[in-house]
């Protein structure tokens, strides 16, 4: 990855000019992974699509690595936010399961040019290992409170470890984005979203509400 500055890490800006300027710089960074991929990938070249001198890239962040960290986080609060079940499901379970598959699958969609830049990458780099952790981690968590919520209003299986499950569960979920969005299996979304429904709900053994 990027080869970071030895200077103090860089604060946060604190005029409006500065975070015009740093936002700038962040959507240069992501327009320019989801196009270029790694080649692109450059202070010089964030700087330059963003509009601003290549020293200016330094004023805000250390290296491209901690560049690229804020891309995908920010990739990973979109899709957390996109993903979120409406409230007017929060009386049926089952809704909710649908409704967060649907909301998952499309924001992995949206996301997937940065995601699987980062996937490709994180076999054999630390870095990108642990920020694809961090995204997931928001699912599991999520994931694993709604279980937990389950179990105890006595409408799923009460065996089931909520956190493991969730991750199983979610990675089935991740894995079929990968397959209708990247590799690109000709199946019909709706389709995939009521039957992985079907399972999940299957699997943690949900129970029909009185």
């Amino acid at each position: 990855m990027g080869r970071s500055r030895t200077k103090p890490a860089p604060s946060a800006p604190v005029t409006a000019r500065g975070r015009r300027t740093r936002d700038a710089l962040v959507a240069a960074g992501r327009e320019l992974l989801e196009t270029r991929g790694w080649p692109g990938f450059t202070p010089e070249q964030v700087a330059q699509a963003a509009g601003v001198s290549y020293g200016t890239f330094y004023t805000y962040f250390e290296s491209k690595d901690d560049l690229l960290r804020t891309v995908v986080r920010m990739v990973a609060e979109e899709m957390f936010a996109e993903s979120r079940v409406a409230p007017d499901t929060a009386g049926d379970p089952y809704a909710r399961i649908v409704a967060a598959n649907r909301g998952y699958l499309r924001a992995w969609r949206n996301a997937s040019r940065v995601l699987r830049l980062v996937e490709r990458g994180a076999d054999s780099d630390d870095t990108l290992r642990r920020l694809l952790l961090e995204v997931r981690e928001l699912y599991v968590h999520r994931g694993a409170e709604g279980l937990r919520r389950l179990q105890e209003a006595g409408l799923a299986d009460p065996g089931l470890d909520p956190r493991m499950t969730a991750i199983v569960l979610g990675a089935m979920v991740e894995q079929m984005a990968h397959v209708i969005y990247a590799l690109r299996e000709p199946l019909e979304e709706e389709a995939v979203v009521e039957h992985m429904s079907k399972l999940w709900a299957a699997a943690i053994g949900l129970r029909a509400q009185a």
